[in-house]
């Protein structure tokens, strides 16, 4: 909807005027009998959100009470602006109100308004076809430069979601088109645009190299699995980030039937959600290449299909792993485990990373422990651990800390190999995946696995995201990244 955004003192077209519930004063530069009028209105109590129309155009937004205002409130206060936007088909805006913040918190409430309007104003419309009609959107905005922390924290904000909603048009993207090979192509011309470069693993290679994992989940189908590599490596690195190098693994499974451990009871019905992982590093490294962060980062992205064929692999199965490991396949089902095995132990050994964060959507037990309201959260590292939680703090991607003692490894060895991908049984259910990865990171290697299988996507709109995938991790990362530069 919003076509252009313009950082400049400009006449002012429609434009917005914020209030808090507990101060429904307007500056005397903005009172007139209109607004005013609009304001006193009994209906209008300016609760978070809340927006109304005055007979000279102009558009109040209420922002609650002034106390319990945080970024939270700004990101949610500039999602539900989209919404009343186009719901009074208002074709340009203008708004100044970076006065209502102290100087400390204006740059961070800028960039959460920016962040809340530019991901509420995306929807998946991308495959609408001729029988679906939408109104046209296009809305120009303009922020009065007048407020310069304010406009500039908001300039980032939306670049910001920008991001994130790069991140959601890969998730929607269904199977029959978002193939392991369209993902690898998707990511070269990420580093095309970006200044990035971007290596490929093919699926002959993998086999070459030892990747028992990936080969295993991607021989079943006739959509030949990969890894794909982004690499960002700046001109100039800060002081702080010398000698850094960030290694970001997302899960890229296209699409997941289960294998023969097939998924019964709808439970197929939206798998093209589990390459949530990779779709939100896919956005990271794209905020990261166009802020041009001062820091060394490189994504890895197993891409495969798993898929029923002569050819899948099978429950019984043992497969050697690209560290040595060998895998007893006791559920066709528990593939995203394989997958990302291979590219943590292949990241690790060819980029020695410094830190290494990997998100997937790996367990249905995570959902249950935690519901949709927030992530998995697995790290040993104690300052890892604090920087990943601040960030999601900062961002409100949330993240809650789970176990992994030394008897949840043990509950993955095997009889008849080093190590089973599922414990039958079910127990620690969500800690079983990070149990099974811990066996292929490098020890040296601060390292963090981040169970997104929850909160990836909903069937139901969220304060910011229409239903569908929310692009959630994006933010985090990035925030995590600007942390160690």
């Amino acid at each position: 909807m919003f076509q252009s955004i313009t950082l400049k003192r400009a006449p002012k077209a429609a434009s917005v005027l914020a209030v808090f519930s507990d101060a429904l004063v307007l500056p005397k530069s903005d009172q007139s009998a209109a607004r005013q009028s609009a304001l006193n209105a009994a209906s209008f109590r300016a609760e978070l959100g809340e927006t109304t129309a005055a007979t000279d155009g102009t558009v109040l937004l209420g922002l609650g009470v002034k106390k319990d205002f945080t970024a939270k409130e700004a990101r949610i206060a500039g999602a539900r602006l989209v919404r009343a936007v186009e719901r009074m088909k208002i074709a340009s805006v203008h708004f100044a109100f970076g006065s209502l913040f102290d100087a400390k918190s204006q740059r961070e409430f800028g960039q959460a308004f920016g962040e809340g309007l530019g991901i509420a104003n995306w929807r998946v419309d991308m495959f609408d076809g001729k029988s679906t009609t939408r109104a046209p959107r296009s809305t120009a905005l303009t922020i009065d430069s007048g407020t310069g922390l304010f406009s500039d924290g908001f300039a980032r904000g939306f670049a910001i979601a920008v991001s994130v909603n790069e991140a959601r048009r890969i998730a929607a993207t269904p199977p029959n088109i978002c193939t392991p090979n369209w993902f690898a192509s998707e990511a070269k011309k990420l580093a095309r645009a970006s200044g990035m470069t971007c290596s490929i693993i093919t699926f002959a290679q993998a086999k070459k190299l030892g990747m028992g994992g990936i080969v295993a989940v991607g021989q079943g189908s006739a959509e030949k699995a990969l890894i794909a590599i982004l690499e960002y490596k700046p001109k100039k690195v800060s002081a702080k980030a010398r000698g850094k190098t960030l290694a970001l693994v997302g899960k890229t499974l296209t699409y997941d039937t289960g294998g023969y451990s097939l998924k019964v009871n709808n439970g197929m019905k939206g798998m093209k959600y589990d390459k949530c992982g990779g779709s939100a590093v896919f956005g990271a490294m794209h905020a990261i290449a166009q802020a041009k962060l001062p820091l060394h980062v490189v994504a890895l992205f197993p891409a495969a299909e798993n898929m029923v064929s002569s050819n899948a692999y099978r429950p019984d199965d043992i497969i050697t792993m690209y560290n040595g490991t060998t895998v007893e396949v006791t559920n066709t089902d528990a593939e995203g485990r394989l997958v990302l095995a291979d590219a943590i132990s292949y990241g690790c050994e060819k980029y020695k990373p410094t830190t290494m964060v990997e998100l997937s959507t790996l367990t249905g037990g995570v959902v249950t422990a935690l519901g949709c309201w927030s992530a998995g959260f697995f790290c040993d590292d104690a300052v890892l651990r604090d920087s990943i939680e601040a960030s999601a703090d900062r961002t409100g991607e949330k993240v809650w800390r789970l176990p992994l003692w030394k008897e949840h490894k043990d509950h993955m060895k095997s009889q008849h190999a080093d190590i089973i991908n599922s414990n039958p049984s079910r127990l620690a259910h969500p800690i079983q995946g990070a149990a099974f990865l811990d066996f292929f990171v490098d020890k040296t290697v601060p390292f963090a696995h981040i169970d997104i299988a929850g909160v990836a996507n909903s069937e139901t709109p969220s304060e910011l995201c229409v239903a569908g995938p929310n692009g959630y991790g994006v933010r985090m990362l990035v925030d995590l990244a600007e942390s160690m530069c």
